[in-house]
């Protein structure tokens, strides 16, 4: 093989190369915005979700949880309160779990929802499951806290997947809600935490 011809190969990569990038980039272009506004509709979709009684859901401001971006919205009905909604992320055993919380106007937990996560199929994923995530519905902070024993007064472990109950319950939820409280009752609005 000549130099000429390594030259030669050499530009017919780059041409190839550049013309894909071009191409991509072209696609990207045209696809990007798609994507955002069906991102945002989902957003607001899962939104409504949490608190359907709302005729308008907005946001309020952001959060900082494990260093990741979080936000938190206001729900109303007819111009009143009537409840909240925070993002907050709890370290699982194998992800962050991104979760949406929503709570009244007293700050009790009316529902959860299980965002993205990464988690054991089989045992941390369970995570995902009514049962799992019904628990929450009217738990103030100090009954946030995870049990291997049967209760109703607290929320149960599931088998297997204590790190996952406890990284959603007691990191996430938990933490979130004291975030959010923080930042609604005039505290500081950009609240880091850790898990403990």
């Amino acid at each position: 093989m000549t130099g000429k011809d390594i030259i030669k190969i050499t530009l017919n990569l780059v041409i190839v190369y550049l013309i894909g990038g071009l191409i991509l980039a072209a696609v990207y272009a045209k696809t990007s915005p798609i994507i955002f506004k069906n991102d945002v509709a989902a957003k607001q979709e899962a939104l409504k979700n949490l608190i359907p009684d709302a005729d308008k859901i907005e946001k309020m401001g952001d959060l900082t949880s494990h260093e990741k971006h979080a936000e938190y919205f206001v729900a109303r009905r007819g111009g009143s309160i009537i409840g909240y909604i925070v993002e907050s992320f709890g370290k699982g055993y194998s992800s962050y779990i991104d979760t949406y919380i929503a709570v009244d106007k007293n700050f009790t937990v009316q529902k959860i929802s299980i965002l993205h996560h990464e988690e054991t199929p089989g045992l941390g994923d369970e995570i995902d499951s009514d049962s799992f995530q019904l628990q929450f519905k009217d738990k103030d902070l100090g009954h946030l806290k995870v049990v291997k024993t049967e209760t109703k007064d607290y929320i149960q472990a599931i088998s297997g997947a204590t790190i996952s109950s406890r990284a959603v319950t007691e990191d996430a939820v938990k933490h979130g809600v004291e975030a959010l409280m923080n930042a609604v009752k005039g505290g500081e609005g950009n609240v880091e935490h850790k898990q403990s």
